[in-house]
């Protein structure tokens, strides 16, 4: 699936909204290829706990930085979805994410033809520089879990 039949958008990252901060992937590809990323080899949907969100930078952080936003699937390494995004959005969404005490910190929504098709509860978000390296103070790494 193609980086461009994907969009971000960011919502529910300002301090006073009691929502969970939200990142919205509307897919705008048939729906079986979609289909087909979002379950396991068994049939089964993936659950939270076996996705990753990871954030590349393509450059250094700054006002008009952009990279990648992707979904990977953490038992096979696949990727789900991957689509371009402004750093901006992304780190509005992670310094949202800080000020939650919910159980989960922010919520990813997988959307076709204006139907959510997926919705997932995470706590981590890794974000990486143009080089590979991991940028702790941008990620959400929960306390317990060692990089």
């Amino acid at each position: 699936m193609r980086r461009d039949y994907v969009t971000l958008n960011v919502r529910h990252v300002g301090r006073d909204d009691e929502t969970l901060p939200t990142v919205v992937l509307t897919v705008d590809e048939q729906t079986e290829t979609l289909e087909q990323r979002l379950v396991t080899a068994d049939g089964d949907g993936i659950e939270a706990d076996r996705l990753d969100v990871v954030f590349r930078l393509k450059g250094p952080v700054e006002d008009d930085a952009t990279g990648v936003f992707s979904l990977s699937d953490r038992i096979t390494g696949e990727f789900v979805l991957e689509v371009n995004a402004d750093a901006a959005d992304v780190l509005d969404l992670v310094d949202g994410a800080r000020t939650d005490d919910a159980d989960g910190c922010y919520r990813v929504v997988v959307r076709h033809d204006s139907e959510d098709v997926a919705t997932y509860e995470k706590r981590m978000l890794l974000v990486y520089d143009g080089e590979g390296g991991l940028l702790r103070g941008h990620s959400l790494i929960p306390s317990g879990v060692e990089l």
